[in-house]
């Protein structure tokens, strides 16, 4: 039976006084490992998030060095780091933050070589890589292993975010046969907008893991951060979906 130490106690204390949340939560959170494809803006903060509300261990999946045009957005990031592989100060700093939580840097891209690999090692997924690509492999590599991940993306001042649990819902393909346009080009971004949909990506992780509240299964939640204009759009599986129409036949 895992159990929390004194200090995961007291350092948790606030959170577990939420209801419905608790020590059961808390153990829920410690027990689970969580991969993230991408630590830049969005990635990175979701880690940041995930880290100090107890998270028992985090893969942090990324390749590349850190830019200085990255330092408007990327929180776990240092200016002396520019130049080094980014995914290795992610870790350093989450570990001065909570030495509880085991951090996992993969200096890589994730690829059709080490998709598999890294996958079978996390309960669930976030997806947070800079391009379509790998949010393609790793949508494919979780619905052939049956993970359950979280989707999370932005452009410029937009946003959108779904969990997908392959079998339950509709997965990615199904929601974008097809790369969208940003995929093709690099787009302006605010920290304050990348912040503010890790802070919701981490929140949904959050809930998914300890169940306290409801997520967005066969939900794609799209925010609109210009406007300040939220809504939940219903999700719709592809019958002749490539990727996961195969566990849905009868």
């Amino acid at each position: 039976m895992v159990a929390l130490s004194p200090q995961e106690l007291e350092r948790y204390r606030r959170q577990m006084q939420l209801p419905n949340f608790g020590e059961s939560a808390q153990i829920a959170l410690k027990q689970s490992t969580v991969l993230i494809t991408g630590v830049g803006g969005l990635g990175g903060t979701v880690a940041l998030y995930l880290a100090v509300a107890g998270i028992g261990k985090l893969i942090l999946v990324r390749g590349g060095n850190l830019r200085l045009d990255d330092m408007n957005r990327q929180v776990l990031m240092t200016h002396d780091w520019v130049g080094k592989p980014r995914v290795w100060q992610a870790k350093n700093t989450l570990q001065s933050i909570n030495p509880d939580v085991v951090i996992e840097a993969v200096p890589e891209y994730l690829t059709e070589k080490n998709r598999v690999s890294l996958i079978e090692k996390c309960d669930l997924a976030v997806s947070c890589a800079h391009n379509f690509e790998e949010r393609s492999l790793l949508n494919q590599t979780c619905v052939e292993q049956g993970k359950p991940f979280v989707e999370s993306a932005m452009d410029e001042m937009s946003a959108y975010l779904t969990t997908i649990v392959p079998g339950k819902t509709p997965c990615l393909r199904c929601l974008y046969p097809e790369f969208p346009p940003w995929d093709r080009r690099g787009f302006g971004v605010l920290g304050a907008v990348s912040g503010t949909l890790a802070c919701l990506t981490a929140l949904e992780v959050i809930k998914f893991i300890t169940g306290i509240a409801p997520t967005l299964l066969g939900e794609l939640f799209v925010m609109n951060l210009n406007a300040l204009h939220f809504q939940k759009l219903r999700t719709f599986r592809e019958p002749q979906c490539p990727v996961c129409s195969h566990l849905f036949q009868e």
